[in-house]
């Protein structure tokens, strides 16, 4: 038998039927975060897309990437900040804090008077989300037992179907008919509501679910708050560097380069770079997976509209597709697949995604139908569905129970780095293609195929962040 097999219990160990996560003990954490959920990826999915409108209307185009890169920075910070704050004291002060912090910034936002303030208001955003992102996987990891965390995962990413669905389109007819303030505003009151909920129940929690501080010489090792923040600006740095291509874009990304270089590995667990078995091997999967899924998820749709003339409303068609397809694949490991050991699901999930790319690459040609390329969306959210909650849970195992918050904090800190670094590679790969004379769907055929590198990696990998010592299983 598996370690990880051991840890999950049966039915036979108490001759009750376990109980589930509607069940009378965890129903209200359950539905809590649930609601937590699907505001929060209700708001990110309708912002987003009147993110370049209200740049318009404040007459900062310009500054469009920093805009949209400022957010990502700033959840570097968010989630070192919540993942501290959690193993020093539970995980719901920080997690309240970045609910709180998420309405607070929206209201920033739809005041904005200029582009500078809506940078300061994503900023806040992404710092708000990055707590929450750790404080909630801080939580389960706390609140519930090993054998229901896949389903609570599952359950997490199941929140974000409905908003996918309904959320971009609500928010371009309210900005359509109104402003993109008004949609700002809105999801301001929208997300007060759990907000409030989610204070209440974590108050009413019994004080014994807080994990015991751990001892002070342990806090003391842990990276300073101020080694996140200058990762946060090599991110920005780095983030803004790539949308030009002059002397003075590359000046800052030289300076990002140099400051994630340098920082980067202070938050992160040793042998991370290198693929040491058990943790470090788990953040790094989540690095690569992430950064290769959300440049797949910005790149095809800007060749699809761009280069291959298919219509916008088409291109969201996928986007739907894939978040219906990823809560669909993490509901199946969660339920259907919850005895098979999760780095041979991650294997599959690696492989999944590695057909995803290759279908990019063959729709980048002319001749072949852009469908193929489209495919690849929601291929790619089919093996993050299933990989990315058995990432997670193989980190959670490999964590002391006083150390989840600082495990979910270096999640959260190499998801973000994967997504700042493998974007921005292969937006530089494309634009030296375009420089040396290359068309521009042979650029994109050129930058979806290196993608191929991280996702094999992944497969190759996945084994090196198995729970249990070689055996059976």
């Amino acid at each position: 038998m598996t370690a990880e097999q051991a840890l999950r219990p049966s039915p036979s160990d108490s001759g009750d039927t376990l109980p589930g996560i509607f069940s009378r003990p965890y129903a209200a954490a359950t539905l809590t975060f649930a609601a937590v959920m699907f505001l929060t990826g209700f708001a990110a999915l309708a912002v987003v897309p009147t993110l370049p409108t209200a740049a318009e209307d404040l007459n900062g185009v310009s500054l469009f990437p920093l805009v949209a890169g400022s957010f990502v920075a700033a959840s570097l910070l968010g989630g070192v900040l919540g993942g501290h704050w959690a193993d020093r004291s539970g995980a719901r002060r920080p997690l309240a804090l970045g609910m709180v912090l998420s309405v607070v910034t929206l209201l920033v936002s739809a005041s904005s008077g200029s582009i500078w303030q809506l940078v300061i208001g994503r900023f806040v955003d992404g710092l708000a989300a990055g707590m929450v992102a750790v404080s909630v996987t801080t939580a389960i990891g706390q609140s519930y037992p090993e054998y229901l965390r896949p389903r609570m995962l599952a359950m997490m990413s199941a929140s974000w179907i409905i908003p996918s669905l309904v959320g971009p389109p609500i928010a371009g007819v309210v900005a359509e008919a109104w402003s993109w303030r008004t949609v700002f505003y809105g999801l301001a009151v929208l997300t007060a509501l759990p907000a409030i909920a989610l204070v209440a129940v974590l108050r009413r929690a019994p004080a014994g679910d807080e994990t015991q501080a751990p001892p002070a010489e342990e806090c003391a090792s842990r990276p300073p708050l101020v080694v996140a923040g200058m990762l946060s600006l090599g991110a920005a740095l780095g983030q803004y560097g790539v949308s030009g291509w002059d002397a003075r874009h590359l000046l800052f990304v030289v300076a990002g380069v140099v400051l994630l270089v340098v920082f980067a590995p202070r938050l992160l667990p040793q042998g991370t770079w290198r693929s040491a078995r058990g943790l470090p091997t788990a953040v790094l999967l989540r690095g690569l997976t992430s950064g290769t899924y959300f440049t797949v998820e910005a790149l095809v749709p800007l060749m699809l509209i761009t280069e291959r003339r298919v219509a916008a409303v088409t291109v969201g068609v996928a986007f739907t597709a894939s978040a219906v397809l990823w809560a669909v694949a993490s509901w199946a490991q969660g339920k259907l697949l919850q005895d098979v050991a999760r780095h041979r699901l991650v294997t599959v999930g690696a492989l999944i995604m590695a057909a995803s790319v290759a279908f990019a690459v063959v729709g980048s040609f002319s001749g072949v139908s852009p469908v193929l390329a489209m495919v690849a969306m929601p291929l790619a959210a089919v093996g993050m569905g299933m990989l990315d909650p058995c990432v997670t849970v193989l980190s959670l195992s490999h964590s002391a129970p006083d150390r989840l918050g600082h495990t979910t904090s270096a999640m959260q800190t190499n998801m973000n780095l994967g997504q700042v670094v493998v974007l921005a590679f292969a937006t530089a790969v494309l634009n030296a293609g375009l420089a040396a004379g290359t068309s521009r769907l042979g650029g994109y055929a050129i930058t979806f195929s290196l993608l191929l590198v991280p996702t094999l990696l992944v497969a190759v990998l996945a084994v090196r962040a198995r729970k249990d010592v070689p055996g059976p299983g």
